[in-house]
């Protein structure tokens, strides 16, 4: 079987574009016939039904009470995507039983022969629960901007993750970039004092560049590649999707995604 790849979407604060990043990166894999499941992990907001006009009827809480299966919660997005709406119900991760706990490890097996790719939308700034989730996965993707706060965010994300966790290996997406340059000079900002204050390596994934077409579609409800397939942010996140459809595949003895749910379960425990 195919391991699943598990990919946490973050970015130390708002406003970074991080859900609009979460939902076409997700929609342009689905293009590429990956079979793709997008969590939306931000308990406060739950972005990404905004961004799509969905209503969820059912929530994670649902499959944590055991009146739901996965399956029975998930949304139906753009391009065949599937989306695991928000719920408050994992933020009592640490305090399952252990009746709950395999619950909730076949519930996400339940979905693992029906998906290439996790793709994890977290709640912006570095609570708990960012970290639970960042570091269930095994790509994590930082999102930043042009704004001095966004790179500040960002490298305390980072470095909580490397100095109390051990996390090595980061990548950064710009995003809204005027030209070109700009987005290689956010991310040398940020690897320049990486590189000098922590032990870690960061990749540049690439850049989508500003475009007014991304807010046309947010006051829409739709997804930008649906809405605007052809304008430059879709055609650059296109782009973006190549790139990660090539990153390695977990290893190991499986990578099913028990394997998500017991390392987000251990996370959550050891920060509460």
């Amino acid at each position: 079987m195919r391991p699943v790849q598990v990919i946490a979407v973050s970015g130390g604060k708002g406003g970074v574009g991080k859900s609009n990043i979460s939902v076409n990166l997700s929609i342009a894999l689905a293009e590429m016939r990956r079979r793709v499941v997008l969590f939306d992990a931000d308990l406060g907001l739950a972005n990404v039904d905004v961004l799509l006009g969905l209503k969820a009827t059912h929530t994670l809480a649902d499959v944590l009470a055991g009146t739901h299966s996965l399956m029975d919660v998930l949304v139906n997005g753009p391009a065949g995507i599937k989306i695991v709406p928000a719920s408050s119900g994992v933020q009592r991760m640490a305090e399952l039983s252990a009746a709950e706990h395999a619950g909730l490890i076949n519930a996400f097996n339940e979905l693992s022969d029906q998906v290439d790719v996790l793709i994890i939308d977290t709640a912006a700034g570095i609570s708990d629960t960012v970290v639970s989730f960042v570091r269930a996965a095994n790509e994590v993707v930082v999102v930043v901007c042009d704004e001095p706060s966004s790179i500040t965010d960002a490298y305390a994300l980072i470095k909580l993750l490397n100095k109390e966790y051990n996390m090595q290996r980061f990548r950064v997406i710009a995003n809204m970039t005027r030209n070109p340059a700009e987005g290689t000079s956010m991310f040398n900002k940020l690897n320049t004092v990486c590189e000098r204050f922590l032990d870690v390596t960061l990749q540049f994934v690439g850049q989508v560049p500003f475009d007014e077409e991304v807010r046309n579609a947010v006051r829409k409800q739709k997804a930008l590649l649906e809405f605007a397939p052809t304008s430059k942010a879709a055609v650059a996140i296109r782009g973006l999707a190549q790139t990660v459809d090539k990153w390695p595949l977990p290893s190991g003895p499986s990578g099913r995604l028990e394997f998500f749910v017991e390392r987000l379960l251990r996370a959550a425990n050891d920060r509460y």
